[in-house]
């Protein structure tokens, strides 16, 4: 595709720009202007649960694509789940510890959580790092599984669900890590 790699790079930079200046836009509203009043913290509250209802949707999405396939395969996949031509990677393996990172990476961010709420700085910044090493870890073996899967997104249902389910999710591993990144820096 001629092209794409200009447009990908052209989307990045715009990503990032706009990360940019409405973090810069926030940090200037809340120490400066002091702007954040209670209706602003609440829009911000509101703001921030609809995105991650429209973040369950869209996921659900994905589940239910991946479902629907499973339960009754189609005679050209050759009727059974996984299809015929794919060889499934296996769940104990790269899964597994991408899971564990996951799972740790919300309790150790929880932890920093409750440390910066008890007023705890350095058990706070303790949690946040702690956090970034597992989100940084999670985003490498997922590329690593990238690298190694026996399919390829081409390889229909199985493989297009499969790439952007956890393609998906691996993005937004990856800007929640900017952002636990600018948190920890602040």
């Amino acid at each position: 595709y001629e092209g794409g790699g200009e447009l990908l790079c052209l989307g990045v930079i715009t990503i990032l720009y706009v990360m940019f200046t409405w973090w810069r836009d926030i940090i200037r509203e809340a120490l400066f202007e002091g702007q954040h009043t209670i209706a602003v913290q609440q829009g911000l509250r509101m703001g921030m649960i609809l995105f991650i209802v429209s973040e369950v949707m869209f996921f659900f999405a994905f589940f239910w694509a991946f479902f629907t396939a499973s339960i009754s395969p189609v005679f050209n996949i050759g009727g059974v789940w996984p299809p015929t031509h794919i060889v499934a990677i296996s769940p104990w393996g790269l899964p597994f510890v991408n899971t564990i990172l996951l799972l740790s990476s919300g309790a150790s961010v929880t932890w920093a959580h409750h440390a910066i709420v008890a007023g705890f700085k350095k058990e706070a910044m303790l949690g946040l790092n702690i956090t970034l090493i597992f989100a940084v870890a999670f985003t490498a073996m997922q590329g690593f599984e990238y690298a190694s899967a026996p399919f390829s997104m081409s390889d229909g249902v199985y493989g297009s669900v499969f790439y952007m389910a956890t393609g998906f999710h691996g993005f937004h591993v990856i800007i929640g890590t900017i952002f636990l990144a600018i948190c920890t820096f602040r």
